[in-house]
């Protein structure tokens, strides 16, 4: 994981406000998140089962992340590195989950995969972040 220092970071904004901007630039909001708090993800780069995404986190002040008008607080923007099985499953469950679809996604390989050439990867963060923050800019409270 790569911590990024920007702009953004504690700028507060109203989440309906910046919902559609974030998604505009390519930025989906994480559908798995608390009333309190959630993140927005970017795909960087993908090859194979390597993907590599800016995530930004966001805080609920005031609301609730699920209404428009929730007042949010934007966390520090960091990469990250997820790397995926895309072949079979060959453990010992692999039969009953193929024969009765129990489980329908199999657990990454590594959630936080090394990222290398890191300055690469800060750099292309910042970037995004520098291009959603100035779309933004003028949505922002304080």
């Amino acid at each position: 994981m790569i911590k990024l220092q920007t702009e953004i970071e504690g700028k507060r904004a109203y989440f309906g406000a910046v919902r559609d901007i974030f998604h505009s630039m390519g930025c989906s909001f994480c559908s798995n998140f608390d009333y309190d708090q959630g993140k927005f993800d970017a795909l960087l780069y993908r090859d194979g089962g390597e993907s590599i995404y800016l995530r930004v986190p966001i805080y609920v002040l005031d609301g609730a992340l699920d209404h428009t008008n929730a007042l949010i607080e934007f966390g520090t923007p960091f990469v990250i590195k997820h790397v995926v099985n895309i072949g079979l499953d060959h453990d010992e469950n692999s039969f009953v989950t193929a024969t009765t679809g129990l489980e329908q996604f199999q657990s990454p390989l590594d959630k936080d995969g090394y990222i290398y050439d890191k300055s690469r990867w800060e750099k292309a963060g910042k970037e995004a972040i520098q291009q959603v923050y100035s779309s933004i800019n003028g949505l922002l409270v304080s």
